[in-house]
């Protein structure tokens, strides 16, 4: 195993960073930039957990346990509350602002939006996912498959 120093920190930040914050700025873009140093925190504190070579996927995941707290700890943003995206049209800012798009996604099972919006998001591929979710490589490519389909049936309902 590498030592996993400053050096090692410093160049896990500067590589992951900015992808932990806009996982953050998506989900609770007020708390963005405290929730990006939270994680890194953790990855700091934990650092002989992080798997070489999947460390953004570890990021996520951790990312996705310090959200989850943080909502635990405030009173929920309603959805239609969210802040309408910046003036580059980002097309997750779209669907933000989509109420069709809203619903379909507020009609799937947390889990299910999860691995969506990691995949199209996030950009995660069914190995990346795989480790985020905590399951084989086939079992995320089986739980992508069923969220797209959820979330098709969700959309036709609408």
């Amino acid at each position: 195993m590498a030592v996993r120093d400053d050096s090692w920190f410093d160049d896990l930040f500067r590589t992951h960073a900015t992808h932990v914050y806009r996982y953050f700025v998506r989900r609770a873009p007020h708390d963005a930039e405290d929730l990006t140093a939270d994680v890194m925190a953790v990855a700091w504190r934990r650092r002989a957990d992080v798997p070489a070579g999947s460390e953004l996927p570890w990021l996520y995941r951790t990312a996705g346990y310090v959200l989850a707290n943080h909502r635990r700890k405030k009173a929920a943003v309603p959805v239609e509350h969210l802040p309408l995206g910046a003036d580059d049209t980002d097309p997750a800012d779209l669907v933000v602002g989509d109420d069709d798009a809203r619903a379909a996604l507020r009609a799937l099972s947390p889990r299910d939006r999860q691995i969506l919006l990691l995949h199209a998001w996030e950009g995660l591929g069914g190995e990346e996912l795989a480790v985020v979710l905590g399951i084989s490589r086939g079992g995320a490519d089986a739980a992508l498959s069923r969220a797209r389909a959820r979330l098709g049936a969700a959309w036709s309902a609408r």
